[in-house]
């Protein structure tokens, strides 16, 4: 038998694979018959075979394949036999009755829904928030402004994870074995111009609003409200805060840092 051949033969066996198979091979069991005849110790002083594979190997060549079971194909009738039509007995009609007689289906009357708009505001209901007249030039500029921000990289100090007490704001690096400083590849990166956008955009909001530090209600009216927004200063106190607000929403200005309803605190608006 070829060696290709009885391999193939071995395999399909569970247990065996292609280095066993061929192991078997070297140590002159070449056909299914050898093996057949072969005791459990003469298969265990092959290597990599012990007592459990050599059992079952001897255990699944001992049993028999099951003979496929081929069910008999009915011959095809000859054209003369051909099959009669029965004729039914006509049914005879049934009186319509009260519980026979079918009710007829009434039409689906569409109801029109009128779209009524409620002018009153419900309370928690959500504001669009004010955007600004932009010139196309400020809008080229605050998308490539954003591009560039997602690809900057956090800046952290030199050697931050090392020395808790350091923490992570940035300091530029320095010394003479500095290997931030020097460039390192494995280095993190340092600030650089290269990191700033463009200068027709520096001092705005992500909005687009330019931003107005606002202390009192005065300051109000010199914002433009179509290009800028109010930012209210953080040592205001509260009661000063609310006519605040209460001022630029008559003078219809945004505000950037609303005080928030919830536990009081600031509300930052994007």
């Amino acid at each position: 038998m070829a060696k290709d051949d009885f391999i193939k033969e071995l395999t399909s066996i569970k247990g065996i694979g292609k280095a066993r198979a061929e192991d078997l091979f070297k140590n002159g069991y070449d056909s299914m018959e050898k093996l057949k005849k072969a005791s459990v110790k003469d298969l265990t002083k092959i290597k990599g075979i012990n007592e459990n594979v050599a059992k079952d190997l001897l255990n699944q060549l001992k049993e028999k394949p099951k003979e496929k079971t081929t069910k008999p194909t009915a011959k095809p009738k000859p054209k003369s036999e051909t099959k009669k039509k029965v004729e039914k007995p006509e049914k005879k009609p049934v009186k319509e009755t009260k519980k026979t007689a079918k009710k007829p289906k009434k039409k689906e009357e569409k109801e029109e829904v009128e779209i009524v708009e409620e002018e009153k505001e419900k309370e928690g209901e959500y504001k669009v928030k004010k955007k600004p007249e932009l010139t196309p030039v400020i809008k080229e500029k605050l998308k490539i402004r954003k591009k560039i921000k997602n690809r900057t990289p956090n800046f952290y100090r030199e050697e931050w994870f090392r020395y808790k007490r350091l923490g992570k704001s940035w300091r530029k690096p320095d010394g003479i074995s500095s290997k931030m400083r020097r460039n390192f590849k494995y280095r993190p990166k340092m600030v650089r111009v290269g990191f700033r956008g463009p200068k027709e955009t520096r001092g705005y909001h992500p909005s687009g609003f330019q931003e107005v530090i606002v202390y009192n209600v005065n300051d109000l009216e010199k914002i433009n409200p179509k290009t800028q927004a109010a930012r209210i200063g953080g040592s205001i106190g509260t009661k000063k805060r609310e006519d605040i607000q209460k001022k630029a929403e008559e003078l219809d200005i945004r505000v950037l840092n609303l005080w928030g309803n919830y536990n009081g605190g600031f509300k930052e608006s994007t």
